[in-house]
């Protein structure tokens, strides 16, 4: 059993709640996808809230959602935009780590907001966890989750956390049809960090790479054979990561065996001597958890919990 650090760690700065009736902004930093804008603006009024789609969301270059500079521009726009209360990812794919060096940090840590993603937007959450300092968003996104009718604990997860029903000592809720696994027992206290396991590994050796001291890890994946898995987390040990963390938190690795990449995750934590928890739904998955990084939490994988121990938004 890991016990409560004596040394007091840095929270991240919680960001101001989902206000009733806020204005969400929707942006593209990734891949392309079409938009049905009249379905999404209908499904936002339907639960209070508007929708300002940013300029990207309807570019195409390729394989990216418009330019490096289209997509640029709507990241900082939309957090300078002091109408929009929140952002929201239309989906993943590629292209987000193309626009780590030109961000301007500052910016966004002087209009920090409620900011969600997941899969390729796990660059821009460990970069605005290094270079601005403030909790982000692990959650759906447009498209394939909110707009994809996924069970209702990924819509109550992502609103409950964002309006700030989800506070400093509470125990977030994970469905008892998903049943955790108790990979390795014990409590640990730290940030919760990370991701898309594939993008934390693309980032290492950057100036972008994940802030391991003292964290809890959080990594999900999806298309990535056992093997495959396997080699980012040594490409991790092998770079010292996994050495300065606390504890482990395991999303949904999609299409990978449950009891092998249990045993992978025992041979590569066994010798760490750190609580380990796996089965979280959360990733690219159906329902789809939010998760807020930065945030410190405790992990207690032999209870299977996992509770906030600071506010994460404020209203």
């Amino acid at each position: 059993m890991t016990a409560r650090p004596t040394h007091t760690l840095c929270p991240h700065v919680p960001v101001p709640a989902l206000p009733p009736a806020g204005l969400i902004g929707v942006i593209a930093p990734a891949g392309p996808a079409a938009l049905d804008t009249d379905k999404a603006i209908a499904w936002m009024r339907a639960r209070g809230y508007s929708l300002r789609v940013f300029p990207g969301v309807y570019e195409k270059d390729g394989y990216l959602a418009g330019s490096d500079d289209v997509r640029l521009n709507d990241l900082h726009a939309a957090f300078t935009d002091r109408e929009v209360d929140a952002i929201i990812c239309l989906r993943g794919g590629y292209g987000t780590p193309r626009l780590l060096d030109r961000i301007d940090f500052e910016l966004l840590r002087n209009n920090a907001k409620p900011f969600i993603g997941y899969s390729d937007i796990t660059a821009l959450h460990l970069a605005i966890s290094r270079y601005a300092g403030f909790v982000t968003f692990h959650g759906p996104m447009l498209n394939a989750d909110l707009l994809g009718d996924k069970q209702k604990p990924t819509e109550s997860s992502f609103f409950n956390m964002l309006r700030g029903q989800v506070t400093a000592d509470s125990v977030l809720v994970h469905p008892a049809a998903y049943p955790l696994t108790t990979v390795s027992p014990g409590i640990a206290y730290g940030r919760l960090l990370g991701g898309n396991l594939s993008m934390i590994a693309a980032t290492m050796g950057t100036p972008y790479e994940i802030d391991a001291e003292g964290a809890i890890l959080f990594i999900e994946d999806i298309n990535e054979p056992l093997y495959r898995i396997d080699r980012l987390l040594t490409h991790l040990r092998l770079a010292g990561t996994l050495h300065k963390l606390r504890g482990v938190l395991v999303g949904d690795v999609a299409g990978v065996d449950t009891i092998a990449l249990e045993g992978l995750l025992k041979q590569t934590f066994a010798s760490l001597r750190i609580p380990v928890l796996a089965g979280w739904r959360s990733g690219h998955c159906d329902p789809n958890l939010t998760l807020p990084m930065g945030a410190l939490v405790r992990l207690d994988a032999g209870s299977k919990t996992l509770v906030l121990e600071q506010d994460v938004v404020i209203k």
